[in-house]
């Protein structure tokens, strides 16, 4: 499966600077690993991107850009970054439409309300934006190393 790098989402980047460009121009030519989680500020989040934030090297010396995706705002991402001393790219996407293409998130009708799900999800890609390798529901506790384990072989 291959993405479609043609829309635009907004990226907070490692360095705090927010840019909109195209998933392509986001993307460019490098391996990356996109992670889909639920929400800013939660525990389990805090803790997977942390991990992420101190393995950031080992998938850099790799040739790996990791960017994180949420339906969270831009201004959400940032208090999360700062709170969290994060240093990891983060992608909004409030419309889902990442979410729906990669099939990371889910619709329940709970008690007559349509309730979206956030499937926690990894994508591994290489550097033409073909999805390499995928994790579903997975749990936050060690998947940094679970993930950086998966490359290495």
């Amino acid at each position: 499966m291959k993405l479609n790098t043609e829309i635009k989402y907004e990226i907070l980047l490692s360095n705090w600077e927010v840019k909109t460009q195209k998933l392509g121009e986001i993307l460019w030519d490098k391996k990356t690993i996109l992670y889909f989680y639920p929400k800013d500020n939660t525990p389990w989040c805090t803790i997977e991107n942390k991990d992420f934030t101190c393995l950031k090297w080992q998938f850099e010396e790799k040739w790996y850009k990791l960017i994180w995706v949420s339906k969270d705002s831009i201004e959400s991402h940032k208090k999360f970054v700062e709170k969290q001393e994060l240093k990891i790219d983060l992608l909004s996407d409030p419309e889902l439409l990442l979410h729906k293409e990669l099939l990371a998130y889910w619709e329940k009708n709970n008690y007559w309300k349509i309730v979206q799900w956030v499937i926690r999800s990894t994508f591994i890609l290489d550097n033409s934006w073909e999805v390499l390798e995928e994790f579903r529901s997975i749990r936050a506790k060690w998947h940094a190393e679970r993930i950086l384990k998966s490359i290495n072989n």
